[in-house]
């Protein structure tokens, strides 16, 4: 389920600034984490350089080249 899993909170400035022009106001909260996790009920397909798999997804990534 995700839960013992910890999420590295990423610097807000990651995503306040672009090619060093800042996009939010100063004083804006940001929160930046650097991953978030999904659960598999919310997932329908993965998207690879290889192709979209769909479920199952035990057949389909066993047959991705490595």
């Amino acid at each position: 389920d995700g839960e013992g899993i910890p999420i590295e909170e990423r610097d807000g400035s990651e995503i306040a600034e672009g090619f060093g022009v800042r996009t939010v106001p100063e004083g804006v909260p940001l929160f930046n984490p650097a991953f978030d996790v999904t659960p598999h009920v919310l997932i329908s397909a993965i998207v690879t350089e290889e192709g979209v798999l769909r479920p199952p997804f035990d057949a389909g990534i066993r047959g991705l080249r490595v």
